[in-house]
């Protein structure tokens, strides 16, 4: 049982990492609503409003009132699963995501020509599933809950009209709780036992990022989001399915974990007074992942054992994210935005688990923005997304063997307010 318990704590590693994923998984990619209407094509070049804190500190030069930007998205997943599951037994229903909810808020001031300051607020990582007690999958990762908040203080300072740069530490929250069901060994798929884990920590970061005007009709803006470096701490309850030492009992478990940094570069080109064309590249150095090493406060009996440090390959590959995107300026009030994105997933089909059981995705995205006045602006988007199906193949001596085909896809929608001083 301990190996099982032991087994899961690397699980939460793994739930962790995958937090940053929704640009490739089962992550968080909404941090702006005007950008989420041009799919985030333009995401570091357009300083449209204050949420350009997160998509380049350096855009903040750009806007010349002091406002705020609050707003929120809602994701909205499906998952159709097929295949023989489990051979342990359990159904494989599918749609284990529920409904998640996005948060954000940002505010600018411009001190004078050339300096600004700004603050956000925003999720830029979550993850939530729940297979269900009766689920195929439950063994492998009955439930996760991982959210990331963070706190960004930020300046920005323009050189000229041309050339301006932004910086701003992150203040990163992490906090997880996973559950796994345990096998009876005597009564496989029924009265199981079940594994319940929570972790919590606090890391910094920083985002930097520079705006060039190229011309009069061309921005291109490059951000930086660094890696930001975790050590979870946290507890481990095991509730065994047998009367044993490990049963009821709490353990303290640690892990460290390395989300990686991007790099986001992106052109807005204005072809008129009317249309204007967004394009954009992001990449992210998810090949930091290697392996994942979880630390077990074990018992004094196992010190030194084999299950006191558990080491697991991951293998994952860096990602590119590409998208194009257009808005049409109607009229002084109403402007309409669309947007094209290509993703790749970092992970692999050797090691692709059902917890992440994502693959390379597409998404199609509309939006628009209406001003009734200088001061206010309202931002809508949707986003369409579609994952090429995938496959997950595990086999393990404590949890049986797994075998299904995701077919991946989600729904977002979101909102946001801009109210200028």
């Amino acid at each position: 049982m301990k190996k099982v318990m032991l087994k899961t704590s690397l699980g939460v590693a793994i739930t962790l990492a995958s937090s940053q994923l929704f640009a490739a998984g089962f992550a968080l990619n909404e941090q702006s609503i005007s950008s989420m209407g041009t799919g985030f094509a333009g995401r570091s070049s357009s300083a449209e409003d204050a949420s350009t804190v997160f998509g380049n500190p350096a855009g903040m030069s750009r806007l010349k009132r002091e406002q705020f930007t609050v707003g929120g998205a809602a994701v909205i997943a499906k998952s159709d699963i097929s295949g023989p599951g489990s051979n342990l037994g359990g159904e494989t229903d599918g749609d284990m995501v529920p409904l998640v909810g996005v948060p954000m808020g940002y505010y600018v001031k411009p001190i004078d020509d050339h300096w600004s300051v700004g603050f956000g607020v925003y999720v830029p990582f979550g993850l939530v599933t729940d297979y269900g007690s009766d689920d195929a999958a439950r063994y492998w990762g009955k439930k996760s809950h991982v959210e990331v908040v963070t706190f960004q203080p930020t300046v920005s300072y323009a050189f000229n009209d041309k050339v301006s740069i932004g910086f701003g530490p992150t203040i990163n929250r992490i906090k997880g709780e996973l559950g796994s069901s345990l096998i009876n060994p005597f009564t496989p798929g029924r009265n199981d036992g079940e594994v319940k884990i929570k972790g919590d920590d606090t890391a910094i970061g920083y985002n930097i990022g520079i705006l060039v005007q190229a011309t009069d009709s061309t921005r291109v803006g490059l951000t930086y989001h660094s890696m930001v470096d975790y050590k979870l701490e946290g507890k481990t309850r095991v509730s065994t399915p047998l009367i044993g030492p490990f049963n009821g009992n709490k353990f303290d478990a640690s892990l460290k974990i390395k989300t990686p940094e991007s790099v986001d570069l992106s052109v807005t080109h204005e072809l008129d007074d009317q249309w204007t064309l967004y394009a954009g590249s992001t990449w992210t150095r998810w090949s930091r992942l290697k392996d994942i090493t979880v630390q077990n406060d074990v018992p004094g009996p196992l010190t030194g054992s084999a299950f006191e440090t558990i080491k697991e390959d991951q293998n994952w590959h860096d990602t590119w994210a590409h998208a194009i995107g257009a808005s049409y300026k109607v009229n002084k009030e109403w402007v309409l935005r669309t947007g094209f994105t290509v993703d790749q997933s970092p992970t692999n089909n050797h090691d692709r688990s059902p917890r992440i059981p994502t693959g390379d995705r597409k998404v199609f995205s509309l939006g628009a923005g209406w001003s009734p006045n200088d001061d206010m602006t309202i931002d809508v988007a949707y986003s369409y997304l579609w994952e090429e199906d995938t496959k997950v193949n595990q086999v393990s001596a404590t949890k049986g063997s797994y075998q299904a085909k995701y077919e991946n896809s989600a729904h977002g929608v979101g909102a946001s307010l801009t109210y200028r001083f």
